[in-house]
């Protein structure tokens, strides 16, 4: 929430807090998952959680797509930490699609779970990204 004082406004400082977390985290966790598809130290088995009709769709092979992906990652997270407002978005869009493709799968419910948890996140810091320094319309 943002209130208007004089002629400046201020953001609440838990709006703030709110805002810095989530930032951070959307910033940081998709490059770090983008570069894991490379370097493969949190999973050996990235391709294990692509659905058969995903890998069937694009081209190449299950591994190439998982590098695509981690690129896609990555840049995403940079789009956070540059424009949150539109990255946060990229981001849930990107969830998304992960979630579609985990459900597809059929063994990864749990995690799909978790990656809805984490859109609703990106939605909430996208929402904050757009509100930042804009004056409040209640008196």
């Amino acid at each position: 929430m943002t209130m208007t004082t004089a002629d400046h406004t201020r953001t609440e400082p838990g709006a703030d807090r709110a805002f810095l977390l989530l930032r951070t985290v959307f910033t940081i966790a998709p490059i770090v998952f983008g570069l894991d598809k490379f370097a493969e130290v949190l999973t050996d088995n990235w391709e294990g959680y692509l659905a058969s009709w995903v890998n069937d769709t694009v081209p190449g092979n299950a591994h190439q797509t998982m590098l695509v992906v981690g690129v896609i990652e990555i840049i995403a997270g940079i789009a956070v930490a540059v424009t949150p407002r539109y990255g946060a978005l990229l981001v849930a869009g990107w969830l998304a699609g992960i979630i579609v493709n985990l459900i597809s799968v059929g063994d990864f419910y749990d995690v799909a779970l978790r990656d809805f948890g984490l859109l609703v996140a990106a939605l909430a810091l996208a929402v904050l990204a757009a509100h930042r320094g804009k004056p409040s319309t209640s008196a």
